[in-house]
């Protein structure tokens, strides 16, 4: 018995597919829904009552084995059973029905609830949390805290003057700040209005949105497999290193921080070496400069680890997370970075008490159930079986890429065009995955996928090839 079947004893053994995808039904609820609700990027009306495990299911009843699992967001499967019962507890039930204010009014048990929880996997030396909303929430709030913490040295304890506080009513410098946040090509950390700025995946993300006028570093393009091409890839990764520092001793501005994803993943799940990541936090310290770690999608065990920088031995100032967690905030260690004086880092909510209950019950099941180990097993299983897929299909799937970084996998096609028909053949078949960058596949799998689960979605994705051929 593996542990998908300990949570799910029903689950389906295999796809379903009673209608195409979208249904008629999916297409009648897309058409009610529309008129109250914006619907031009839905791929189908999920019916979250029977969906189950690994298994999502649509309006049409159509059951798909799902390795996109809402964008990244779900750790233990659907309508995991430990996850239900911690909705039924009396401390969640005060959490939803109360839902605090925080910051000025933080319930009896949020220090337990933490330290129980999001605390008990704090990156190394990070010991310190301020829990947020969304992926984008908890990005913006860290620039914030990457701004006042930055101000606050420079003020070295001094009061703020009269002409702070009269400048900033209009906008103005000195009292608001002309400060940057550097980001990378590539990089994805959001869609709220300063997290656009850092954010350079696809022109559709970022148009008609005025922009801060921030810098931005070259992100290493590198050949896959990686171990295959170290040579061409270290020069690579050299030369951005380089422009990196140039940026960081010659731009006109002080970067308060520099923000990056372990694996760039809405970008195009591109990845790069230890040795690249190692670099950025050596040129960060030396110029004084802070570093972001955005683990809102690679965060939460995916990658075999809690948090996917730590494949890459580095330690960040601030390590933000959202999606799996269920949950999001920012990790710290720093108390500068919550700002030195209240209302710094405020809002009413400041997070959630009720899903940091839900993380708290996900950490919990990571540890007792040991999915980490479960992660790296069935990912080694999952790699070598698309290996193999690969050398059948070298004109079609191109630039394998994940080796040792868990469920991180991902492929290219040779067009968006060819990519999108094979995202909706694999649905037709009864397995959902999901695009990235401009010709990606991407897998985000639970943490209780298995090796049967494998040996489905492998299955597909090699029939779909063959369509495609």
């Amino acid at each position: 018995m593996g542990v998908s079947e300990d949570y799910f004893p029903d689950e389906p053994k295999r796809p379903d597919m009673k209608t195409k995808c979208p249904g008629p039904a999916t297409i009648a609820k897309l058409e009610e829904l529309s008129k109250v609700f914006d619907t031009k990027a839905a791929f189908f009306v999920t019916d979250f009552y029977n969906s189950l495990g690994n298994y999502i299911c649509d309006a049409d009843g159509n059951k798909m084995l799902d390795a996109y699992c809402q964008i990244s967001s779900i750790a233990l499967g659907y309508n995991n059973p430990e996850l239900l019962k911690a909705t039924r507890t009396r401390e969640m039930a005060v959490a939803l029905t109360n839902r605090p204010a925080l910051a000025c009014f933080p319930s009896t048990d949020y220090y337990e609830i933490l330290k129980d929880g999001l605390l008990s996997v704090a990156p190394e030396g990070l010991d310190r949390v301020c829990t947020a909303h969304t992926g984008s929430d908890a990005n913006e709030m860290a620039f914030k805290a990457a701004f006042l913490y930055q101000a606050t040295k420079k003020r070295a304890g001094k009061p703020f003057t009269e002409e702070d506080k009269t400048s900033v009513m209009n906008n103005q410098t000195p009292g608001a700040s002309d400060m940057v946040i550097l980001s990378f090509t590539e990089g994805f950390h959001g869609r709220l209005f300063g997290s656009l700025s850092a954010t350079h995946s696809k022109p559709i993300h970022k148009l008609d949105i005025p922009a801060f006028q921030w810098p931005v570093a070259p992100f290493p393009t590198l050949k896959y497999p990686l171990e295959g091409f170290e040579k061409e890839n270290r020069a690579e990764e050299e030369r951005c290193l380089k422009d990196l520092e140039s940026i960081l001793t010659t731009f006109p501005h002080q970067i308060a921080a520099a923000i990056i994803e372990p694996v760039q993943s809405e970008g195009g799940d591109n990845h790069a070496s230890p040795f690249f990541f190692q670099g950025v936090r050596s040129l960060t310290k030396k110029y004084g400069v802070l570093l972001i770690v955005d683990e809102v999608q690679c965060g939460g065990g995916g990658s075999g680890k809690m948090w996917l920088h730590q494949h890459y031995g580095i330690s960040p100032d601030i390590m933000t997370f959202s999606k799996k967690m269920q949950n999001a905030g920012f990790f710290y260690h720093d108390p500068l970075l919550a700002g030195d004086r209240p209302y710094r880092q405020f809002n009413t909510w400041c997070g959630d008490p009720s899903k940091a209950l839900i993380a708290k019950a996900i950490i919990h099941e990571i540890k007792d159930k040991h999915l980490l180990n479960e992660v790296n097993k069935t990912a080694a299983y999952l790699y070598a079986k698309m290996e193999n897929v690969r050398q059948k299909h070298l004109k079609l799937m191109l630039n394998l890429r994940g080796k040792d970084r868990g469920f991180f996998v991902a492929f290219d096609l040779p067009t968006v065009e060819l990519r999108d028909k094979f995202l909706y053949t694999c649905r037709q078949k009864g397995v959902n995955m999901g695009g990235c960058g401009d010709k990606g596949v991407r897998l985000r799998p639970t943490l209780v996928f298995q090796p049967k689960h494998v040996d489905i979605l492998v299955k597909t994705i090699d029939e779909a090839f063959d369509q495609l051929d």
